[in-house]
């Protein structure tokens, strides 16, 4: 699972806007560098919808090198200006992955592939991102430079790159799915009560790391 994820890396220490602006006016040489600083956010929404019948079949790094280059393919299509649109952009790529993935393993139509996942999920599993970073944040306490300057969610998906990849996964599971001790327990076949301390222990660490502790 941690081959899924990169390094958090900045913008080439230009804000966001800037390089995309320099990648509409034609210099598609930094399309790949712009991309890659979203390759963290992805990988963590994919991770949160699949279901245990096609994590067998596919992994999220499939799913999101199959967005980025579909990004990669169609960003004259993009419109937007800002980050917030590009990473909305990117998150209506991935749905689309997501779809194909699931008629390409199961054959159903595509009114039952829509119920089953929906950009509504995918939103959502970006909102508890924040919900996770907002639990953990002091009272009055604003967020670090990194955090205000980029999309909120982007940059608490790279704080999540850096744990190790039990903790990751068993604060995508709880957090991000919203399954029960129980379930996560059986998803990494576990005993509900190891699951509970492994998750106090990465939100623990996660809050170390949202905070800039050592």
């Amino acid at each position: 699972m941690s081959r899924c994820f990169s390094s958090p890396s900045s913008a080439t220490g230009a804000p966001v806007e800037g390089l995309l602006a320099r990648v509409r006016q034609g210099e598609e040489q930094h399309l790949g560098r712009l991309l890659q600083l979203y390759r963290n956010y992805l990988t963590i929404l994919a991770t949160a919808q699949l279901d245990a019948r096609l994590r067998r079949r596919v992994s999220p790094s499939d799913l999101v090198q199959e967005t980025m280059l579909g990004a990669y393919r169609d960003f004259r299509k993009f419109r937007g200006e800002t980050e917030g649109e590009l990473v909305s952009w990117l998150r209506q790529i991935l749905i689309h992955c997501l779809h194909h993935t699931y008629e390409a393993h199961f054959r159903a139509g595509r009114r039952d592939i829509r119920r089953e996942i929906s950009l509504d999920d995918v939103d959502r599993s970006s909102n508890r991102l924040l919900g996770i970073a907002q639990a953990l944040a002091t009272q009055g306490e604003s967020p670090s430079a990194p955090v205000r300057d980029r999309e909120r969610a982007v940059a608490i998906a790279d704080k999540l790159a850096q744990l190790r990849p039990d903790y990751r996964e068993v604060i995508v599971l709880r957090n991000l799915q919203g399954l029960s001790f129980e379930e996560v327990a059986q998803r990494m076949d576990r005993k509900p009560g190891a699951v509970r301390m492994l998750w106090l222990r990465a939100i623990e660490k996660f809050r170390q790391l949202y905070e800039g502790s050592p």
